[in-house]
Parts: C-alpha cells; structure tokens; sequence
C-alpha cells in the first residue's frame, strides 16, 4: 500500500490555456501534456488529488452555446459538467501516457453551495477570454453579460459561491484508497443546490482553488498545492515596489488586500486550510511545482511564524 503523504493539487484553467492563447484544442493538448508532467514528476512524493479549473473552457462553452440559437442556451451548471469531461479527458489520457502504471480516474462532481450566497448578487469569476473595451460592451448589450476588467482587458464574469458540501465524496475517498491518481471537483465543481425534492443545478462557477482547499480539509490532506499562471503571491502587485513573498503565514495574510478574482481566493483557500489542518500550502507557477512544496520558489504558507515578506 502507497503511504505516501497525501497532497492536493488545483491546476488553474489559466495555466492549461493562458492568457491571450487561441481557445483551440491542441493547443490546450500541449499546455495539458507539460502539466501532467509536473504532476508526474509530483507523485514521485506524494499521493496526488487534482483539481482542474475551468475559467477559459467553460466561456467558450458558453460562446459555443449562445452562438445556436435555435435552442435556449444551456445552463453554466450544465456547462460546467461538459467542462469537467473535457478538460478532465484530456488531463487523464496526458497523465496516464506519462504514468503508464498508475490508475487515473476522473470522477464527475458535483458541488452543493448556499442558494442564499451572496456571491450570487456580487459575479467576481472570471470566465472565457478576454476583450477590449469595445467587444466587451458590444457582448454586455448583445448577451446581458456582466464584464469586468481583467489587467489591460475584460471578462465576463458570474456569480462564484462558496462550496458547501462534496457530494460525491465518498467515491473521492475510496479510490484515493484504492491508490488511484484521481482527477475531480473540475471547474471547482458542478455548483448544485439541495432542495426538498433533491440537487439542482444553478447558475454558477464555484472557485476551484475554495473547492480544492475543501477537499483538502475533508481528507486531512498532507499539503495543497495552487498552480497558476502568477510565480508567486505579490506584495504590491502592479507596482514599481512589487516583490514576492517567499513564505507567509496566514495571519501575516489576512492583514493584506488581493484582488478578488484572481489571488483573492487563493490566499483565503491555502490560508483557512492551513489553519484547520496544519499542513503546508503552496502558490506559483505550474512549472516549479515540486520546487514550491520546498520552499525554492513560490510561496509557500505555513502556521509557523517564518515569514519572509521579499527575497
């Protein structure tokens, strides 16, 4: 039986399609395939749980979807769902070829979250490509959309809650036990809400980096682990005084501000799971991700007061 330490892992939809890139399969194939081989190369110490997002898929479902208009446009829950298929397929056919002895299971996931959030009143997620001015005010007429800067560009964005409760996670549980390398919670999960009669979808985009942090404080995880297209978590960010922070704890954290769509979340995830849990949480690039849970790069959060504000 694998003993090794148990490790979370959320892989942002950003570092699986970046900024500005063609939303074209192959080339979401080729950024896939140098994920899955960090992620490789990750197993080697830990017994890994990988958690995808979907920000850049899930808007161009969402422009495949209102470009037929024949039908009434499918729901973002519905997309959400088609968005795990995919990005998860991708994900599993990479890491098997690079891990030929490994199980790989991807598993469907839906994610309950509080009807009465008030995210559903305050859209923060960011989702499908960026635009200039003149094409984001275009769709915002056209589409109803929501759009919000993002940089030098704008987004839509929609409604982000806060995910409540794992609903499938007793099969996470049990092929973790049964050592299989298991990709879920996709998109940060299938947002649903429990209502007399059942779940039902709603229309929403949970933050994978919150729902990989739940996941991580229900297993007791060793670690987690944020992936993104940021090397590190920034002081200043956008300034002439910007410098990363080598390690953090989350008190140190919480006295600080950060976007709300972007490294907000983050912080609060790794911060909240290293409270509850006492392992380490690390944030930064895909490309340095077992050098991060070392300490070499990134950021690395721990309750231990070692805090370094810059290099």
């Amino acid at each position: 039986m694998d003993m090794k330490p148990t490790l979370v892992v959320a892989l942002g939809g950003n570092a699986l399609l970046k900024r500005g890139e063609p939303l074209e399969a192959e080339i979401q194939r080729k950024n896939i395939d140098l994920a899955a081989r960090t992620i490789a190369r990750l197993t080697r110490q830990w017994r890994v749980v990988l958690v995808h997002g979907n920000g850049p898929q899930v808007g161009l479902l969402a422009l495949q979807n209102s470009a037929f208009d024949a039908v009434a446009p499918y729901p973002l829950d519905i997309l959400g769902a088609e968005s795990q298929g995919m990005i998860g397929y991708m994900l599993q056919q990479s890491l098997k070829n690079h891990l030929p002895e490994r199980n790989v299971s991807v598993l469907l996931t839906q994610v309950e979250v509080d009807p009465g959030d008030p995210a559903f009143r305050r859209p923060t997620k960011y989702i499908g490509p960026v635009y200039d001015k003149q094409q984001a005010d275009a769709l915002k007429q056209e589409k109803g959309w929501e759009m919000k800067a993002d940089g030098a560009w704008f987004r839509r964005v929609v409604p982000s809650p806060l995910p409540v409760r794992i609903v499938e996670s007793d099969a996470i549980e049990a092929l973790i036990a049964r050592d299989h390398l298991v990709i879920c919670n996709g998109g940060g999960g299938v947002p649903v809400v429990h209502k007399a009669d059942g779940y039902h979808g709603i229309e929403a985009v949970i933050d994978k980096d919150l729902s990989a942090a739940l996941l991580a404080r229900q297993l007791h995880a060793d670690a987690l682990l944020i992936l993104t297209d940021a090397d590190a978590v920034y002081l200043d960010w956008g300034t002439a005084t910007q410098r990363p922070l080598v390690q953090a704890t989350p008190a140190l954290l919480k006295e600080m501000a950060f976007d709300a769509g972007s490294m907000g979340p983050k912080v609060a995830a790794c911060c909240r799971y290293v409270e509850e849990c006492h392992g380490i949480a690390g944030i930064g690039a895909l490309a340095d991700g077992p050098d991060i849970l070392a300490g070499e790069k990134g950021t690395l959060i721990r309750l231990e007061n070692t805090a370094q504000p810059a290099y």
